[in-house]
């Protein structure tokens, strides 16, 4: 006789799980209820249930505002995590049964979706022309808890990065090259190294951005750990931290995609390869431990890596020279 073993599980009621998330996300009964459809007794009632049948209390409720219990938060995640893998197997059948109507939903961070995803999409549309390719740009948090919450289906990030229970595949490595005015380039070393950076003048990416740690860490390995007092001006974007290079308000560091996709090619700045040991990023692809033989998703990573390797070829073939604007 066959024992079964999620019995207590298969009483679990998904639409409750999901009231329960969307709760988390509003702190709001009716704001839940309408992103449910339902009204806010059944909601309400919803939850009640679900906590009776767990034997816990899950949220807080007093007449000013919500709140989850210690437990409730953890229940929340976990019930994230189970939509997403409802999600999945509603899509997969989906997908399967119609396979001219799949949808593929991926997310990147700024630092990588413009230089990356243009040549990756066209390679993916000739590759599977009846693919769905909806695109979401975000900062790493923000993508990492769509891709387990079932939002968007995978994302390219940039490791270091604490990814959970997430899938990841480490796609490529890449430089961050070190850029600088026309005007600063004439006095700084043509192969400068990560010591000789001038901390005061190194301009950064708002907090969230990846490349923000990574560049700073770069820094400070070197540097036996000091603290590191970067610049105060701050760019909201590499568009905007290019234009503050170019009118000589600092140094910055930028990812070699972003050079080989020309950002600078309109600018008077100059990128320059660092000296040994170069500060680097991984670029990765991160998805639902359920997606991992998505089909589509497998493609999406046969071609970044693809992407990695020429660009990277790339580097070795032009190291020598300096990037100056044309």
């Amino acid at each position: 006789m066959h024992h079964n073993h999620h019995q207590s599980a298969a009483s679990l009621s998904l639409k409750q799980l999901n009231y329960l998330a969307t709760l988390a996300l509003t702190l709001n009964f009716t704001q839940a209820a309408k992103a449910c459809f339902v009204t806010q007794s059944t909601l309400s009632g919803g939850i009640q249930e679900l906590e009776k049948y767990l034997g816990v209390l899950l949220v807080e409720r007093n007449n000013k505002h919500v709140m989850l219990t210690p437990i409730g938060v953890d229940v929340v995640k976990r019930a994230n995590a189970l939509l997403g893998m409802g999600d999945d197997l509603v899509r997969t059948a989906a997908n399967s049964a119609e396979p001219n109507k799949a949808t593929l939903i991926l997310g990147a961070i700024p630092t990588i979706a413009p230089f990356m995803l243009p040549s990756l999409l066209r390679a993916l549309r000739q590759q599977s022309p009846s693919l769905r390719v909806l695109l979401r740009e975000d900062q790493t948090s923000d993508l990492l808890a769509s891709v387990d919450n079932g939002a968007i289906d995978a994302a390219i990030i940039a490791l270091p990065m604490d990814v959970g229970r997430l899938h990841v595949w480490p796609l490529f490595e890449e430089d961050l090259w070190l850029i600088t005015s026309a005007l600063e380039s004439a006095s700084t070393a043509n192969v400068p190294s990560i010591r000789d950076v001038d901390l005061s003048r190194l301009m950064l990416l708002g907090e969230g951005h990846c490349l923000r740690e990574h560049s700073l860490s770069a820094c400070v390995t070197t540097r036996k750990g000091k603290p590191v007092p970067p610049s105060d001006i701050e760019a909201t974007s590499l568009t905007t931290m290019v234009q503050m290079v170019e009118a000589g308000l600092g140094v910055s560091m930028l990812p070699n995609m972003a050079v080989k996709a020309g950002l600078l090619n309109v600018s008077d700045v100059v990128a320059r390869p660092f000296a040994f040991p170069a500060p680097k990023r991984t670029v990765a692809l991160v998805t639902r431990p359920t997606q991992v033989d998505n089909p589509f998703i497998t493609q999406v990573l046969v071609l970044a890596k693809k992407f990695g390797q020429s660009s990277v070829d790339g580097i070795a073939r032009s190291n020598t020279s300096v990037r100056k604007p044309s």
